[in-house]
């Protein structure tokens, strides 16, 4: 169970919600190709859509960890989940692939996992209106490893807000920590955030998302600056 860094600084946490879960035992060549899969050993899928997607996409990661799955598609939907185009839609879709059905359900598994007990989102008190992802991720997998360009085992500040609190916030936390900035999300992205991955000890990646909530907590009281 991820300790709780932030319970004294005025945000709570928002969990994320898996909406579906499906398995494909053996994937039409057709749309193995049209996914990227290269290897003709992964014909089996997990397909997951979840309500928050950087949520999604760590605990993407966390399945290449714990069983011998590829993450083959990963992408996010336009203006998020409150405008998914149906129930079970959310704000992503994430798939893996593997040679082994077996494989995809231990993967399955640790996804599910992570989201409960580690990645999720948090929102500002009292108003609960500014919401952001200030996760670390102790040791990354095969997944976010590419995304960062960074070896597998690195220890990454996966941070996330609105624009304006993201730019500000990504700034602070780079100024509060030795830590380099591995991927760049600039505003917009599908879901009108933005943000960036950080690479670092585990130390100064647990700094960098410290001073990161601060700044979005500090913006929130403070919005418009007086010059």
């Amino acid at each position: 169970m991820q300790r709780d860094r932030f319970k004294n600084m005025n945000v709570s946490p928002l969990k994320p919600k898996i909406l579906a879960k499906q398995l494909i035992h053996k994937i039409t060549p057709a749309l193995a190709k049209q996914y990227g899969i290269t290897n003709s050993k992964h014909v089996s899928l997990g397909l997951v859509t979840c309500d928050m997607d950087d949520a999604l996409y760590v605990a993407l990661d966390e399945a290449t960890k714990h069983a011998d799955v590829e993450v083959v598609y990963a992408k996010s939907f336009y203006a998020g989940s409150n405008h998914a185009s149906g129930p079970l839609s959310g704000e992503a879709i994430g798939v893996i692939a593997s040679h082994d059905p077996a494989e995809i359900i231990s993967g399955l598994r640790a996804l599910e996992l992570c989201l409960s007990e580690s990645a999720w989102f948090y929102t500002v008190e009292p108003e609960k209106k500014i919401n952001f992802f200030p996760h670390v991720v102790s040791s990354v997998g095969h997944y976010l490893s590419k995304i960062a360009e960074v070896p597998a085992g690195t220890s990454l500040a996966y941070l996330i807000a609105c624009p304006m609190e993201a730019m500000m916030g990504l700034d602070a936390a780079m100024k509060a920590s030795r830590v380099e900035l591995a991927k760049f999300y600039g505003p917009p992205t599908e879901t009108n955030f933005g943000g960036g991955l950080l690479s670092g000890t585990l130390t100064e990646c647990e700094a960098a998302a410290q001073a990161f909530t601060e700044t979005i907590v500090k913006i929130s009281k403070s919005p418009v600056l007086t010059i």
